[in-house]
């Protein structure tokens, strides 16, 4: 029998819904949700909006006022146990003389995992864990990855006509997929930490590899002031210092972080004097705050990811146009010599964006 009532599920699903709210805004902390409850009725309810600014539990608590004494506060992560930017909200729940906290899952950051809950324990609050804990991971799977890892949660976009060509023989490519799956794309982008991608990629397209409000969809423009988005950081890797001052890239608002030798990340290689890609991502986590990275690049860095294993998610629009195999292909060698080497996908996803598809796999690790 489930430890957890009907109510329980109810209050936690209305927390995870709450914090859906930050996740255009909040990176790089996870998104959260709170929701306080009295006698089976919400007294306060918030979510984190970014980084910074107040916690889930925080607003929910200033909601709630003195109610919050002898409630339950349903929270989709760990309370913090840490003094950072703002105070310990293990801290403000106790202060507030809950009666009983739920929490959908563990916090996986180091400076908390497991603290929160005992400072809440030790203050006599009962505390229960695990309440639609798969929902509660699925709001914060590159948050989550940081923190286990040490690397980020790497989506790479894809787009190719049915028969799998990115372009036709002489290089035209503007455009296989639909305005509505573009506009797609940018929703894409607006979640994301960092979008990575080559100067060839930049060049060819002469790409600013930003995100566009007036294509964002109408839901996103109705919800957020704009301002409130993050521009995502660009990371362009440009070992051959082909970037030049006139390009789009340059022209657009948003940070930027060039790695080659005269730009602002100096190239880690590796034994084959290449971009070392899986230190170069490490180094953008620790040094530059990334969780969340958005790739979108040709055949040649796609199939280097993949290679390296450092893709956690493929996002592949497929047109309904046929190029033919003169066209260039989706993917590069990936040097496979068995069906035992064949990468395996899990599908999450299969929609129509326009008058094309849009598939979301996961990539199988070898060993999962």
């Amino acid at each position: 029998m489930s430890q957890f009532s009907p109510l329980d599920f109810q209050m936690m699903s209305r927390a995870i819904q709450l914090a859906k709210g930050g996740i255009y805004t909040t990176a790089p902390n996870p998104n959260v949700g709170c929701v306080i409850t009295r006698d089976g009725e919400i007294v306060g309810e918030g979510f984190h909006f970014k980084a910074g600014e107040p916690h889930a539990e925080v607003h929910a608590l200033r909601m709630a006022g003195e109610k919050a004494a002898g409630a339950t506060a349903y929270v989709t992560l760990e309370p913090c146990s840490h003094y950072g930017r703002t105070p310990p909200c293990a801290e403000g729940l106790i202060n507030a003389k809950v009666a009983k906290v739920i929490c959908a899952m563990q916090d996986p950051n180091p400076q908390v995992a497991g603290r929160g809950i005992q400072m809440l324990r030790d203050a006599g609050i009962e505390v229960q864990v695990g309440l639609l804990d798969a929902d509660a991971y699925a709001l914060n799977p590159a948050f989550i990855k940081r923190m286990k890892t040490g690397m980020p949660f790497v989506q790479l976009k894809m787009a190719a006509s049915l028969d799998g060509q990115t372009a036709l023989a002489n290089g035209q490519s503007q455009w296989i997929t639909s305005p509505q799956a573009r506009q797609d794309v940018q929703k894409f982008r607006a979640q994301s930490g960092a979008i990575l991608s080559t100067s060839k990629t930049v060049l060819d397209d002469n790409a600013s590899l930003n995100v566009r409000w007036d294509d964002l969809p109408q839901s996103v423009q109705a919800n957020y002031l704009q301002q409130d988005l993050r521009q995502p950081v660009r990371v362009i890797l440009d070992r051959q210092q082909q970037l030049t001052p006139e390009l789009k890239l340059f022209q657009s608002t948003g940070a930027k972080l060039i790695v080659s030798e005269q730009g602002d990340i100096a190239p880690i290689l590796d034994s084959e004097q290449r971009i070392d890609l899986k230190a170069t991502f490490a180094q953008l986590v620790s040094q530059h705050n990334v969780n969340h990275l958005w790739v979108e690049a040709g055949a040649t860095l796609a199939s280097s990811l993949i290679r390296a294993d450092l893709v956690d998610e493929l996002i592949l629009y497929l047109a309904p146009k046929i190029m033919g195999s003169d066209g260039r292909g989706l993917l590069g060698a990936l040097g496979l010599e068995s069906m035992a080497e064949v990468i395996e996908l899990d599908i999450q996803d299969v929609r129509q964006v326009g008058k094309d598809i849009r598939i979301v796999a996961k990539l199988l690790r070898k060993d999962s």
